[in-house]
């Protein structure tokens, strides 16, 4: 393989690793991250003949430690990422991937320090304020994470992850206004995405207004309709406005998706729902 097509491959294969998330979820409060971990194993093997042509090429290194990565082979990742850093050291998206790989090992002070290091090297890398945020969010440091989405707002302002991920601490501090605003921006950036949709339809219904927040949770079915937090708000917005049949309905395919969810288990109960028995729309 040649060095010009072996670059083209890796051109090619770019869309599967460096785009953009861990999870988004409205619903259950879940955060982004900055690296979406794309792949198949077929895609891990091609990666590995563009590095085996090109072993000193350090994005041919980090696209495939971010495939191990999506396989759940964190060691293999973490070993493809530090190769990629020891030939690169200013790199700043394998740092910020190998940080996402130590976080998935709960590894949290290797993940905050790689990310630390990924804005150091590039102060402008939007992704890691939103992995840093998104770990300091989980370990409940959230005006420390609040600082970093909105330094990765500054950065890049079409970032729709960090416009989301603040849109939550908002909602949880119960500035819904605020909140709705940031969620409203996510959508508008990223307009195939199911989560923001379902963020703004919590707020809404915090806010009473149900009608647009059961707007928001059918967008977002229709966008994923295995998104459980979509059909979980649903029922929530349509129990607020007592339509116990529709809300039935929309916990019992939750729980189709999910049956251990505790969200949809607690609804189904409360409005009657009965295991065993079919529930349509009306």
């Amino acid at each position: 393989m040649s060095k010009l097509l072996s670059r083209a491959g890796v051109i090619a294969l770019a869309a599967l690793s460096v785009a953009a998330c861990d999870t988004m979820g409205g619903g259950g409060g879940r955060s982004v991250d900055p690296d979406v971990y794309a792949a198949r194993q077929s895609d891990l093997g091609s990666l590995t003949q563009v590095v085996n042509a090109n072993p000193t090429d350090p994005e041919a290194l980090n696209m495939r430690g971010s495939a191990y990565a999506r396989l759940g082979q964190y060691d293999n990742a973490i070993g493809d990422f530090n190769r990629a850093i020891q030939l690169n050291g200013s790199f700043a998206k394998a740092y910020a991937n190998r940080a996402l790989a130590y976080r998935s090992q709960k590894n949290n002070a290797a993940a905050l320090a790689d990310y630390n290091r990924a804005i150091e090297v590039d102060p402008g890398y939007a992704a890691a304020y939103v992995g840093r945020g998104n770990l300091y969010r989980q370990t409940g440091r959230i005006d420390d994470a609040l600082s970093d989405y909105n330094s990765a707002i500054k950065a890049d302002p079409n970032n729709a992850q960090a416009w989301h991920n603040r849109g939550l601490i908002h909602q949880a501090q119960g500035r819904n206004e605020d909140a709705i605003d940031d969620f409203t921006k996510a959508t508008a950036i990223s307009v195939t995405a199911a989560e923001p949709y379902v963020g703004r339809g919590m707020s809404y219904l915090a806010q009473n207004d149900v009608n647009a927040a059961i707007d928001d949770f059918n967008t977002a079915r229709t966008l994923n309709p295995k998104y459980v937090d979509a059909w979980v708000g649903r029922g929530l917005a349509f129990e607020k406005r007592g339509d116990t049949n529709n809300a039935r309905a929309s916990y019992a395919q939750a729980l189709n998706l999910d049956r251990n969810d505790p969200r949809a288990t607690e609804g189904f109960r409360r409005v009657g729902g009965k295991a065993g028995e079919t529930y349509s729309e009306h």
